[in-house]
């Protein structure tokens, strides 16, 4: 039964009415909570029978049975209440445990990863790890580290814009195509990481189940042969396109331009934030992330002045964007293609999520956009839908095993089911 507050998303009219003939018939839309009173949810992944693991951020991982019940498995340094915890585990502004991903044999071998900062040894870094699930989805076990040097900015930072725990991607997702491990890393407000051949924040890995580059990965040559694509700000979200798997990021913006990019194997996203590049001076912290090269236009024309996120001035061959979000930054978050045909005119589209906060912290209203990409992924056509909240940041979107859309929205603590009717 659908909760009394229970409120249908409504297409937005003013100004879009246009854009929405992309989508001739458009599903109608509800929702329900399914997992309350949450603190920080941050991602999900279902098994095939609707068994839903979920982190909270500064918690840790959980898991809700399709009965309903739900089971704290692993928690965060001294986090009460689950079966195991581990002690380097933490979170720090937009760190913690962040993405979560099932093995896609998981009936046979019981996997499941998570991606999570980590201060083991005193060493602070992002790490992608492994873990045993029992039978009775009570508990788990043998924690192996597959991913443990993923890039973590020291904690002295004198950068004005977010401490060290800032862009950190965190997304995790195995692809149904390669059967590979795609992990999203944020640059951490570390100029030097997007186009570091060494340094592996600003990029998206593509590994095995043991954190082994994946036979095929093509990066230039002296890079880690995990990458598969780098020159990234904060990609927090990936997923793939049916039909050709084909991977598709969503990445937030300095200050502008949010991104959706179809990644290319060895390519590049073009963000490059050092100092004294491109007639840039010196920048807070060696990172032009945000000001003096960045901050200050409302204006598109000014914004437009400013070093774009995919800077195909300095490189001309880096993948292009399919949508920049009007050449604003409203926080994008992760994206999921939706299919079935329940989703009547949205079946294929690609679904992003917003946190609902846009330039200069400005918060905007939380919405979805969703996406019809062309066939070469070099461009989009767009339609915006309202959320019947003004508040709550989402931080994931997922499609469950039974078609519907789930949403999890940090601030309310809640991980909502969106239905088409």
């Amino acid at each position: 039964m659908k909760s009394s507050n229970t409120l249908r998303l409504l297409l937005i009219s003013a100004g879009l009415l246009a854009s929405s003939s992309l989508f001739a018939a458009p599903p109608n839309l509800s929702t329900q909570v399914v997992v309350g009173k949450l603190e920080l949810p941050w991602d999900m992944a279902f098994t095939k029978d609707g068994t839903m693991f979920f982190t909270e951020k500064c918690k840790g991982l959980s898991v809700r049975l399709p009965s309903g019940t739900i089971n704290k498995l692993h928690g965060l340094g001294d986090s009460s209440g689950y079966d195991s915890s581990s002690p380097d585990l933490f979170c720090d502004g937009q760190a913690g445990m962040m993405g979560v991903a099932i093995d896609p044999n998981f009936a046979a071998n019981r996997s499941i990863y998570v991606y999570s900062s980590s201060n083991l040894d005193g060493k602070l870094v992002n790490r992608v790890m492994r873990f045993k699930v029992d039978a009775s989805f009570s508990s788990v076990s043998d924690r192996t580290d597959i991913v443990p040097d993923i890039g973590y900015k020291p904690k002295a930072t004198k950068h004005p814009f977010g401490g060290p725990g800032a862009h950190n991607g965190g997304r995790i997702r195995f692809s149904p195509g390669d059967g590979f491990l795609y992990v999203t890393t944020g640059d951490n407000h570390m100029g030097f990481a997007p186009q570091s051949p060494t340094y592996i924040g600003g990029k998206v890995l593509r590994v095995d189940r043991d954190g082994g580059a994946a036979p095929g990965n093509n990066p230039p040559a002296g890079f880690d042969k995990r990458v598969y694509t780098y020159g990234h700000r904060n990609p927090q979200g990936i997923t793939f396109r049916p039909g050709d798997n084909r991977p598709f990021t969503s990445e937030n913006g300095p200050w502008h331009t949010d991104e959706v990019t179809a990644l290319v194997n060895g390519g590049n996203a073009g963000w490059d934030p050092r100092p004294n590049m491109a007639g840039r001076k010196d920048c807070p912290d060696d990172y032009c992330g945000y000001s003096p090269n960045q901050m200050g236009a409302m204006d598109p024309k000014e914004r437009a002045a400013f070093m774009p996120m995919t800077d195909l001035k300095t490189y001309p061959n880096a993948m292009k964007p399919a949508w920049n979000n009007n050449g604003l930054s409203q926080g994008m978050f992760g994206s999921t293609f939706v299919s079935g045909a329940k989703w009547k005119d949205w079946d294929g589209a690609l679904v992003v999520g917003y946190t609902g906060i846009g330039i200069h912290g400005t918060p905007v209203g939380n919405r979805l956009d969703v996406l019809r990409v062309s066939n070469d992924g070099l461009s989009a056509k767009v339609t915006q839908v309202s959320w019947p909240t003004a508040t709550g940041r989402f931080r994931s979107v997922v499609q469950g095993p039974d078609g519907d859309l789930y949403v999890a929205l940090e601030d309310q603590g809640n991980i909502i089911r969106v239905t088409p009717e």
